[in-house]
């Protein structure tokens, strides 16, 4: 039996100049050009930290075929704002190349953030591409992440799309990843027996003064503090829609797969933290393309394998479309490295970001 869930994703994107393809701090103007009533039911436009970056959230769907439209109207809205500044739309997990001096949004919560993270959030110029599940209840919730994070560092892998940064190649898939890990609490969420233990930590770490308040953590899924959702925020902004599509599909299928096995009483083992950080960090260094961490044993295997085990996991043929779509042209990273180049990269991915695909 499929068990039903809602969903939603919320996209990052940065901007940069059409002229130089470097970030600029032109957030603010993009969104006073998106007019009313241009975006789809429930969709929002957001500011993040940096001025560089702006954020589409889409409304809670029901179907792949429902929000595929939403992501591709946010995109359409977004782009056409853009392009009227004379800027490109960019979906990509770092900046390729980037203005040193963009400035951090107005607003006292994000001065409070920048005093806080001091220089690690001064120039962080990241992008993620989060996924939204409805889940019944916090404890489930929990649960849910529990059983689910197994498989994260495949999603990062396939996600992978930020080799590059500040013009140089850095040798990883995910970039990303890199620097989020440079946040305190950063990774595989530890596993926790319910929603008042998952909350006791995150006030622990607020009262030691490593986190801003209760909103605020950054394992890579959480359940809301406000909502009966879980939020995964492990893939780096992908430059397509089929992209974005693919991480939602295979989360959406993550969060089934638990959810039966919560209702047949089976609830996942705690995974060793220090083979939760191997694993995060493999999947950001190599991508698709080299070894993985099998959590479920703590061995080392082809990320390739465990994302085949993945796929056969969802059991769902649009899934396996969508992967062997991705996986023929290439991952993100992949098709960075082939273009080379950063201004031809940052092009390229302008051109992406803007693609409607069928």
């Amino acid at each position: 039996m499929t068990v039903t869930v809602t969903f939603g994703v919320e996209e990052e994107f940065l901007l940069v100049d059409a002229r130089s393809r470097r970030t600029v701090g032109r957030a603010d103007a993009v969104l006073k050009r998106v007019g009313s009533g241009v975006l789809p039911d429930g969709a929002t436009l957001h500011r993040e930290l940096l001025s560089s970056q702006v954020e589409f959230a889409s409304g809670v769907c029901a179907s792949m075929g429902e929000l595929r439209a939403q992501l591709a109207a946010g995109r359409r809205v977004l782009c056409e704002a853009a392009c009227g500044e004379g800027l490109g739309l960019v979906s990509a997990g770092t900046a390729v190349l980037a203005d040193p001096d963009v400035p951090v949004a107005e607003g006292e919560r994000f001065d409070r953030i920048s005093a806080v993270y001091a220089q690690v959030f001064r120039d962080y110029q990241v992008s993620g591409c989060h996924v939204h599940i409805g889940i019944p209840d916090r404890d489930t919730a929990v649960a849910v992440i529990n059983h689910m994070s197994v498989w994260l560092p495949v999603l990062l892998a396939l996600s992978a799309n930020s080799p590059f940064d500040r013009g140089r190649d850095t040798g990883y898939a995910s970039w990303r990843m890199v620097q989020q890990s440079r946040l305190p609490g950063s990774g595989l969420t530890p596993w926790f027996g319910s929603a008042a233990e998952y909350d006791q930590m995150v006030a622990r770490l607020v009262d030691c003064g490593v986190l801003i308040d209760e909103t605020m953590s950054f394992w890579l899924a959480r359940p809301s503090p406000r909502y009966s959702t879980v939020e995964v925020r492990v893939a780096d902004a992908v430059a397509t829609v089929d992209e974005a599509a693919l991480q939602a599909a295979l989360t959406v299928s993550l969060a089934r797969y638990a959810l039966t096995e919560l209702a047949a009483g089976r609830e996942a083992q705690p995974i060793d933290g220090q083979l939760a950080a191997a694993a995060i960090w493999s999947a950001a260094r190599y991508g698709l393309d080299g070894p993985g961490i099998d959590l479920r044993c703590g061995r080392s295997v082809a990320t390739r394998r465990l994302l085949t085990e993945l796929v056969d996991l969802a059991d769902d043929s649009a899934i396996d479309d969508l992967v062997r779509k991705v996986t023929k042209r290439g991952t993100g990273a992949q098709r960075q490295r082939r273009t080379g180049e950063p201004v031809a990269v940052v092009d390229e991915l302008v051109a992406l970001t803007a693609m409607e695909e069928k």
